[in-house]
This record gives structure tokens, sequence and C-alpha cells, in this order.
């Protein structure tokens, strides 16, 4: 029979804290004529309690459709790595043509070639030869080309992502050798500790990297912060590729005690996310607190990819990414999405990614567009669309 998990058996502790600090928050309104990003906005709240709703059924839902493509597991892990295949050597082919065309080796797609009768018909009626854009988008070859490209970056990420998880998984590594530590005290102290230490990493990493942070923006896509804003989680986790917390089976700790410490990280990193506890004194220095956090969700620049912690703040005072609080925070992306449907919530960033693959020439573009930064994205996009304002859309 499957243990229950602790995040879905503390749910009344999250309603009941929620009403908590609504209360608080009533009894302690901000000044006349000022606004108070904290405070609870019914649409924001419900897009919250939606995106966590959803976190909780994605991951029996991605199990079912991964798994059957999953290489190694699945029946139909040979098609989605033939998808792979096959798309990626139709773009090079396609990419290999475009280029000969550019160099003068063939015509343009879409445009006749020099001397063609046509072309002096055109030139006496004053009409424009055929180009390869068609009503202000690309021609149809490059449209093509495109989706094959993201098409071939998608199946490729996809078998990458799937034959990882399920090989990194704590209990496939926990039967690889006889050492077991246990459920005592000391097994879970060893695996919060260890599961806040590898924590840290994948949540810089889930900021440093666009196909990450394509699943993580969802957490930081919302301009209020109050405990409803905790509850505002991913979906798309079977999606990427993490720093397997599989690895504390490897030193003993048995996968049901891993599933405990991420359990118990994610309940402590509830609490954080409140604008009515300022300080929590010496502690501080060493745990992540409500102040610490709300650096991290911040857009401003000195608080960008700042305070990555779980339970502890060390980590990031010894890596380098701690930053205090000082300034007003201001919550949300650098460009906020406008939206409180789920739906897109949970799929913009997706969107985007695939839609700068498609129009990327070249495949070191297209794989930097999936695995640099939200930044980096931003500022390619830019140059290759020649609209400097296009770089405006970097993510926090």
């Amino acid at each position: 029979m499957r243990r229950p998990d602790l995040t879905v058996i503390a749910i009344p502790l999250y309603v009941g804290a929620m009403g908590a600090e609504y209360l608080w928050q009533k009894r302690n309104p901000p000044p006349p004529g000022t606004a108070r990003a904290g405070d609870y906005e019914l649409a924001d709240t419900l897009a919250s309690l939606a995106m966590g709703v959803g976190s909780l059924v994605a991951p029996f839902v991605t199990k079912k459709l991964l798994d059957p493509v999953t290489p190694g597991r699945g029946r139909w892990a040979g098609v989605l790595m033939g998808t792979a295949v096959g798309a990626t050597a139709a773009t090079t082919v396609a990419d290999v043509v475009r280029r000969r065309r550019a160099e003068g080796g063939l015509p343009p797609a879409g445009t006749l070639p020099e001397g063609h009768p046509a072309l002096e018909v055109a030139s006496r009626r004053s009409e424009p030869p055929v180009t390869a854009v068609e009503d202000g988008r690309p021609a149809l070859s490059a449209r093509v080309t495109g989706a094959m490209a993201a098409a071939a970056v998608a199946s490729t990420a996809l078998t990458v992502a799937t034959t990882w998880t399920a090989q990194t998984s704590g209990t496939r590594l926990f039967a690889t050798h006889g050492r077991d530590l246990g459920t005592g005290w000391a097994a879970t102290a060893f695996a919060l500790l260890g599961w806040d230490a590898i924590y840290y990493w994948n949540h810089r990493f889930n900021h440093e990297s666009r196909w990450l942070w394509a699943m993580h923006v969802v957490h930081h896509s919302s301009e209020r912060y109050n405990l409803s804003t905790a509850l505002r989680q991913p979906v798309a986790e079977g999606l990427t590729m993490t720093v397997p917390y599989g690895l504390l089976a490897l030193a003993g700790v048995r996968p049901s005690v891993i599933e405990d410490a991420r359990a118990l990280n994610l309940i402590y990193q509830f609490w954080i996310h409140t604008e009515a506890v300022q300080s929590i004194g010496w502690l501080e220095k060493v745990l992540n607190t409500p102040a610490h956090h709300r650096v991290h969700h911040g857009s401003n620049s000195r608080y960008l990819d700042r305070n990555h912690g779980s339970i502890l703040i060390i980590w990031d005072k010894l890596f380098g990414t701690f930053e205090p609080e000082g300034e007003r925070v201001v919550y949300g992306l650098t460009t906020n999405i406008e939206t409180y449907n789920p739906a897109r919530i949970a799929t913009h960033e997706w969107r985007d990614i695939l839609r700068d693959i498609a129009s990327a020439p070249t495949w070191r573009d297209r794989w930097s567009f999936l695995l640099r930064g939200p930044g980096w994205a931003a500022d390619r996009r830019a140059a290759l669309t020649g609209h400097p304002e296009d770089a405006e859309l970097v993510a926090a």
C-alpha cells in the first residue's frame, strides 16, 4: 500500500495558515492610498490554488503519458527516438540546402532564377518578384524547417529526460548496493541535509537553464506574495532533468525516507511565502526565512537569481548567491504574463522556447535556446530579429 504523502496530509495546515494570514492582513491594513503586494486577490489566489492542485495530479498524468515512451521501459520508446533522429536529419538537410542557396549555389525557395522570362514581365509591370516571404511570414519551406527543428529538439530532450529519470530514481539506485541507514532520526536528519544541499543546486539551475526555467517560472509568475503563492507549483517536472535526489539512496537512505525529506522540505518552504513575518532574529543567519525568500521572488535587478536555499540559507552564502533584503521587493517576472489562466501560466515559456527554436538558423542556437539562460535567450532573440526591445523579455 502506498504511503501517504506528508504534503497532502498538511493541506489543512495550509488552509488554516492562509486564513490566519488573511485575518492578519485585515487587522493590519496598509496606509490609506497604498497597495500591498502581500494582500490576497481572488483571481490570483484561485490561479495559485489551481496550480497547486495541478502539481498533485501532474505526476500521475505524466507517468501515464511518459512511461510508454521511456527508453528501456516503454513499448513506444523507439518511436520517440526515431522521431528525434529523423527530425534531426531532415532539419540538417534543410539547413544545408538553405546555406547553399545563400552562398549562391541554388536560388532561394520561392524566388525565380536570374534571367527567367517571368522576371522581365514583372519588371515591365513594376511588380516585385516572388520572394521567400509570404504575407509577412517566412516562406513555407522555412516554416516546415522550423517545425522539424522544434520536433527534433523536443523529442531528443524528452528522450534524455525520461531516460535520466528512470535510471536515477531512488528505488533503482537503492537496489544497487546493500547499504541501509534505516528509518531512525539520524537517517532522517542525513536525508534532510542531503536533500537541502541537492535542492539548492537544482533550484539554482532552474534559474540558469531555460529548459528548467520553463517548468519553474510557474512559481514566480504571481505579482502577489502570500501563502497562496507557495502553492503555485510547477506541473511539468517530468519534462526536465535535475541533479537526482536518488543520489541519497547510494549513501543508504531508503526511498521512503527520501520521500519524507522531500515532503518536510516543501512543508517548510510554505511558511516563508509571507510578508506578515519581517524577521526571526539571529536564525536569519542560518535558515531560509520570509525575508530571504522575498528577495528570491523579486524582479528587482539586484534580487534576480538570488537566495535559492530551501530550509538553510548557508548554501547561498557558501556559493555566492546570497542577497539580504534591502529595497522594496517588486514581485513577479521582469516581463509579466498578465494572465490568471492556469493553462497559460503552465505553458507560456514552453511555447516561447519552441517558437525561438523554430526561428533559429543553426543547431547551436536551437539548443542554446533550450539549455542556456533566459537572459541569453532574450539577447539572442533581439540579435536575430533586429529588435532590441525583445531583450526586455528576460524573465526573473
